[in-house]
């Protein structure tokens, strides 16, 4: 892999304003290039969102080889307690829905139906009693609800949850340690979001399936399962070019004959099996396609052997260290003087929100602020540094499901600025995620006015705007 390709990735990377947490590139067993943006770190897991399908597939497959289920059963058969009434002897669409149609998202329904059902106290009931218009198997709609369908059934025929069922099977043998998934409020782990795993995780299963299911030299995955579940069995809509490629068993087909897992916001094990590369990346950004364009740019001529090696061990070496200090740069600015002295400390009370944030106050330490919001859960605290990240706590959402215990806290790092005289910036980074929040706040006469945003999110990224006077 020739120096200046890696470089043209990340000049790539930079050059679009991606945002990229970390990349892994493996070509032919040989790491060739790793990094990570800091704050995030190579030990960090992060929140993987829909490539967490790619390893609920993998469950389907063991499950299916040890002769606890078929991609041929209908669902009605493993979930008959949990279908509306006189659904299994009815002659509709529902009661011809295989677990085959699960994986390939060909379920029958019009729309997707997963907000809805993730919506509900019991998500396997609701998913079953949401019509279905279509014969199943006719129709593709990207159906998240579908997988944690699979999920159920797979807890239900092993008696374990999918992770549980993993861990011997997957993940001990490629020596992923750590890996947690988020629970619906029955227990089941989610299917189709919520595993999270370190980077190198990620290339390890790629790698896996790049090797037809053989880690050093044993068979992991069922002899055959990868073929099966990496090819298109249908037909997959989308407006994005690598999205409409074909559907397998949880896995998307790509261009230049490409298949993946991936998940929102930048995601990604990608393999390209005739060029025996895996590439593992993990991002928050809203542009998917944008990464992929990258990849395909800068990687694929050099794994094609069609980009000379220029450069030897000096671009190696200038690759090395530009490797090393990847860095997602904090706010920046010293302008804090007499407008920040003056607000130091005062409670300011927020105008009603959809939020229901009610104050925040900001106190100024050596090399930090303290920054309190006081919401519905209470007074939450973030140490945030100065122009450098520092690295804290905050307590999850309540309701948010997850698989701790109650009071679980998400880890963050945070950093605050005065690039005006009278505007703080401060951004709060869940490192294990893919989301940054900042708050800008303009401070004036009359008020504080606080603008709220995220880098990432399945709506507006503009989150609020927040307005406050000083109580005190």
């Amino acid at each position: 892999m020739p120096a200046p390709a890696l470089q043209g990735l990340l000049d790539g990377l930079d050059a679009s304003g991606l945002e990229v947490h970390s990349l892994m590139v493996v070509v032919r067993g040989a790491v060739v290039a790793e990094g990570w943006w800091a704050p995030y770190a190579p030990q960090i897991p992060h929140a993987l969102f829909s490539l967490s399908k790619s390893f609920t597939s993998a469950a389907v497959g063991f499950a299916e080889a040890a002769g606890l289920l078929s991609v041929d059963d209908l669902v009605l058969t493993h979930l008959p307690d949990d279908a509306p009434p006189g659904a299994s002897a009815a002659d509709g669409p529902l009661s011809h829905l295989r677990l085959r149609h699960l994986l390939t998202m060909t379920t029958g329904h019009h729309d997707d139906p997963s907000d809805a059902v993730f919506a509900t106290d019991h998500w396997a009931r609701a998913f079953l009693a949401t019509p279905v218009e279509h014969e199943p198997g006719t129709h593709f709609v990207y159906n998240t609800a579908a997988t944690y369908l699979l999920s159920v059934i797979v807890q239900k025929v092993t008696g374990q949850r999918v992770l549980d069922y993993l861990t011997p099977r997957l993940l001990e043998p490629l020596g992923i340690e750590g890996a947690t998934w988020e629970q619906s409020p029955q227990g089941v782990d989610t299917g189709g979001f919520g595993m999270s795993l370190t980077t190198e995780d990620i290339a390890c299963f790629g790698a896996l399936l790049l090797a037809d299911g053989v880690w050093d030299g044993r068979q992991v995955l069922p002899v055959g399962w990868v073929a099966e579940a990496t090819r298109a069995h249908g037909p997959s809509v989308n407006d994005n070019p690598d999205w409409q490629q074909g559907y397998g068993y949880q896995f998307w087909r790509g261009r230049h004959g490409s298949f993946r897992g991936d998940g929102a916001f930048g995601q990604f094990c990608v393999v390209l099996p005739e060029e025996e590369t895996v590439v593992a990346i993990t991002a928050g950004t809203m542009d998917m396609q944008g990464v992929l364009d990258q990849v395909w740019e800068h990687l694929l001529p050099a794994v094609r052997g069609g980009v000379p090696a220029a450069g030897g061990e000096e671009a190696e070496a200038a690759l090395r260290l530009r490797l090393d200090a990847l860095a997602i740069a904090p706010p920046a600015g010293e302008a804090d003087g007499a407008v920040g002295e003056a607000w130091a400390g005062r409670q300011i009370a927020l105008e009603p929100n959809r939020h229901g944030i009610e104050w925040v106050r900001f106190m100024p330490a050596e090399g930090r602020t303290l920054v309190e919001v006081h919401g519905p859960d209470g007074t939450t605290t973030v140490e945030a540094g100065r122009g450098a990240w520092l690295e804290g706590h905050v307590p999850l959402p309540a309701g948010r499901a997850h698989a701790g215990e109650p009071g679980r806290v998400e880890p963050v790092v945070a950093a605050l600025a005065w690039p005006e005289p009278t505007t703080a910036v401060l951004t709060v980074r869940l490192v294990q995620t893919p989301f940054a929040l900042t708050a800008r706040a303009a401070f004036g006469e009359a008020g504080v006015t606080v603008e709220v945003d995220v880098n990432a999110a399945f709506g507006p990224t503009h989150v609020d705007t927040l307005r406050g006077r000083a109580t005190d």
